[in-house]
């Protein structure tokens, strides 16, 4: 009898400490990215995600605004 591998779905939104794994950083660090660069965020209350789109769409952004700096 076959195993099947069940995948979980990718998650529509990210806590900052996904995101901080994910990207190799540190909460801090994240933290001011969305202060001070932009990074867009999606707020519940007092909890604050970043949607999986935005992020993608605002890491192509810095990387053709860095490309012609």
């Amino acid at each position: 009898m076959e195993h099947l591998e069940e995948t979980k779905p990718e998650p529509l939104l990210l806590t900052i400490s996904q995101l901080a794994q994910r990207l190799g950083l540190s909460r801090t660090h994240v933290y001011k990215l969305i202060t001070t660069d932009g990074l867009p965020t999606v707020r519940f209350g007092r909890a604050v995600r970043i949607s999986l789109a935005s992020l993608q769409k605002w890491l192509e952004e810095r990387e053709q605004r860095d490309q012609f700096s």
